[in-house]
């Protein structure tokens, strides 16, 4: 389950709300209500959303350290060009990217 927690350092980011999930901090935009922990892998964990305006249910990936090293960052802007083009019913496409 997405829990609400303080901002780190007690400052946040306007516009954006955090939550842990399987210990790790998301910061979140506002307009997305987090409900659960969907998966974990190697790079991250992804957790399942709702959009607050359009009603969609989403997902949201985040990749640990994803610009840390260059090998780490090319796979990550790999990954996002291909979902960018995908388009199969058993596919996720992508909406965006956010770096923090």
């Amino acid at each position: 389950m997405a829990t609400p927690v303080e901002p780190p350092n007690g400052v946040g980011t306007p516009g954006k709300h955090y939550y842990s999930m399987w210990q790790t901090l998301f910061e979140i935009d506002t307009k997305y209500v987090p409900i659960k922990p969907i998966g974990r892998g190697a790079y991250g964990i992804v957790c399942s959303s709702i959009n607050r305006e359009t009603n969609e249910k989403v997902a949201i990936k985040k990749i640990h350290n994803a610009f840390e090293n260059r090998i780490d960052a090319l796979r990550t802007l790999r990954e996002l060009k291909l979902l960018r083009h995908l388009r199969h019913e058993n596919v996720i496409s992508s909406e965006g990217c956010h770096a923090a």
